[in-house]
């Protein structure tokens, strides 16, 4: 069943994107019928659940909360163009379950609703589903494309949502709306933030290795990309006590671990990721819904040095990432592509951890390590279109007592053993150097 959730005495406005707009629009529309995957969703269960109309209000002062749920995109022949409406509705998807089984009513609601692909030129970029039991609301779904939010907006979104439903104020400044946002980046001071950062990522490019792990003769081109998960309790356990006895936070830890890894497999002596930075720390952007993450690009050179001392290295190298990525990407693209054999680029790790707070998620039974390893799994769950320009992408994410590494990889490069010995290679650096701090 469906609804609609009318909106009206919103800001309105045209202008032209943000970087973030126009990078993710420009992967969406190539995907065709696979953009749905790009979608950013999420949930929020409902306890007192609400009558079907409070729900309707708390949706509605979201749309009218965040301008980005109400901005469709435009090409206008020489640039791509955000518009903001000012009224209009979204649909509401509405699924009825027992009581007892809304969570899991839910989850499944979840899936279909993320697997609809939106058109970001003809429809605003959210939608809503409800499971309802007895006729109120108990679990909220939001589904958003991902030109209007990354999942650190997402995670905003749900905050606001669940202050809302409690009736309580919302936290934190006024956020920052995409047209703010672009009037920042066509300014002087953007422009010179965006030179900086793609002058930042050439002069790695130009020090990093032209490869990172080397060819393999004779193997075809892989047709399929295996993704494996690593599913460890014990990595939950050591990743913040390896962190707090070095006093470097968990990030570089993980980072760290992931260089020595590829290292061993490659023999590169330095390792150049792309990482995911939320930029959340820009000025507005703590509490905005928006897409504004970017990748920054690490440079972490001497991967042989001992593991502590590499970690300490990797904390300064992801500062210096996360300092130079907010950037226009397309015109970064285009500088790359102008070098004609730039250093390797096509390692990607994007650390998720805490993304969404889920009670129990990352969070292991205290227990020796040593018993702990022995409950870490390794599956193969999937496997996925070719990726360009990726060598691996690896995500770490919470699990249910547990900390996942979720990787995918072209298996013309890596086959699967070197996967498995890449995941299991983290795992070993960060246990082993936990259970030393332990001894001491």
């Amino acid at each position: 069943m469906e609804q609609q959730i009318a909106f009206a005495g919103g800001r309105s406005g045209t202008g032209p994107a943000t970087w973030g707009q126009s990078a993710i629009w420009d992967v969406v529309r190539r995907l065709g019928d696979d953009a749905a995957r790009y979608n950013v969703s999420g949930g929020l269960p409902l306890d007192p659940p609400l009558p079907m109309d409070r729900l309707a209000a708390v949706v509605r002062e979201l749309l009218l909360r965040h301008d980005s749920l109400r901005t469709t995109l435009r090409w206008d022949g020489d640039r791509l163009e955000q518009d903001v409406h000012a009224e209009g509705a979204v649909a509401l998807h509405v699924r009825e379950s027992e009581p007892a089984d809304v969570t899991g009513t839910a989850y499944a609601f979840y899936h279909e609703l993320q697997a609809i692909p939106f058109d970001a030129e003809r429809q605003l970029p959210v939608r809503a589903g409800v499971v309802t039991a007895g006729g109120r609301a108990g679990y909220l779904i939001l589904s958003l494309s991902h030109t209007a939010s990354d999942g650190w907006g997402l995670r905003n979104l749900l905050a606001d949502a669940a202050a809302l439903a409690a009736g309580r104020p919302l936290a934190g400044e006024e956020p920052a709306q995409p047209l703010d946002e672009a009037a920042f980046q066509t300014s002087d001071k953007g422009r010179r933030r965006d030179a900086a950062a793609r002058r930042s990522w050439l002069e790695k490019l130009a020090k990093g290795p032209a490869s990172q792990f080397p060819a393999r003769a004779g193997r075809p081109a892989a047709e399929k990309f295996p993704n494996a998960v690593l599913n460890s309790p014990a990595l939950a356990l050591s990743l913040d006590r390896v962190a707090a006895g070095l006093e470097v936070n968990p990030g570089a830890v993980l980072l760290a671990a992931a260089a020595s890894a590829a290292a061993r497999l490659g023999g590169a002596p330095d390792a150049v990721f792309q990482i995911v930075v939320n930029n959340r720390f820009l000025p507005g952007m703590a509490g905005a819904v928006n897409t504004v993450a970017q990748e920054g690009l690490l440079l972490l050179p001497g991967t042989a040095e001992d593991f502590p001392g590499l970690v300490r290295r990797a904390f300064g190298a992801v500062l210096s990432a996360q300092r130079h990525a907010y950037y226009d990407k397309l015109a970064l693209a285009r500088d790359i592509a102008g070098l004609g054999s730039p250093g390797d680029h096509s390692c990607f790790v994007n650390d998720v951890r805490g993304l969404i707070p889920i009670a129990g998620y990352g969070q292991a039974p205290d227990e020796p390590l040593a018993a702990a390893r022995e409950r870490t799994t390794l599956t193969w769950p999937i496997e996925h279109a070719p990726r360009h320009n990726t060598t691996f992408a690896l995500d770490a994410q919470d699990a249910p007592g547990s900390l996942e590494l979720a990787m995918t990889a072209d298996a013309a490069i890596l086959p699967r053993a070197d996967m498995e010995r890449f995941l299991f290679g983290i795992e070993d650096l960060i246990v082993t150097q936990a259970m030393r701090f332990a001894a001491v």
